[in-house]
């Protein structure tokens, strides 16, 4: 699926959503978030990708960059394990994914190439397909 998005755009900028300023007691999780939002998508890194979407940041976004990138090497890495990025997409809510069909038709496809993949990454590829 190609789909172009201006990837000299924040999130903030894409989603025209500004959060509120931090809270005094803000984790370094959010504040984290909350400053990847503001970078251009075209220069978020693996790890910045799959930090987003696992907070459910940005999706309409991020998923497609993240599948371009899964296209290219499924087993794509940021900063937890091998594989991280493809867990981190594939364990999206279910709902998700009915409003990306074609996404999630192409993570099928990404993910009925795998052979050797760790327990826990067979287990989200078990999850997503069964879905």
């Amino acid at each position: 699926m190609t789909r172009l998005v201006n990837r000299d755009r924040s999130l903030q900028e894409l989603e025209r959503e500004r959060w509120s300023a931090p809270s005094g007691d803000e984790t370094r999780l959010m504040a984290t978030v909350r400053e990847l939002r503001r970078k251009p998508i075209g220069g978020l890194t693996v790890e910045d990708m799959r930090l987003l979407i696992r907070q459910n940041v940005g999706l309409a976004h991020l998923l497609p960059l993240a599948v371009e990138v899964l296209r290219s090497d499924p087993l794509a890495e940021g900063d937890m394990y091998e594989g991280d990025l493809l867990a981190a997409v594939l364990t999206r809510d279910a709902g998700v994914w009915i409003d990306y069909p074609e996404l999630r038709r192409e993570v099928r496809s990404i993910v009925s190439e795998l052979a050797d993949v760790s327990p826990a990454l067979k287990r989200d590829v078990e999850g997503f397909l069964a879905r």
